[in-house]
């Protein structure tokens, strides 16, 4: 399922492209939303403890994918 990128939640899993691969990630954070970017803090992995926190940034009106 596709949602834009404005209506990412903190909580999500998101498939993006990060460290050099396509992922699914899990939103942390919400960092800053205007008028051309979406900015997300997220974890490359379920577990918290062994993944690595990274910064993601889209365009507002960019479709990204929903993990299921």
């Amino acid at each position: 399922m596709k949602i834009k990128a404005l209506n990412i939640k903190a909580g999500d899993r998101i498939v993006a492209y990060c460290n050099n691969k396509m992922q699914i990630c899990t939103v942390k954070r919400i960092l800053e939303t205007n008028q051309s970017n979406v900015t997300l803090s997220v974890f490359t992995s379920e577990h918290y403890r062994s993944s690595v926190l990274r910064i993601i940034r889209f365009q507002w009106d960019a479709l990204v994918d929903l993990a299921s």
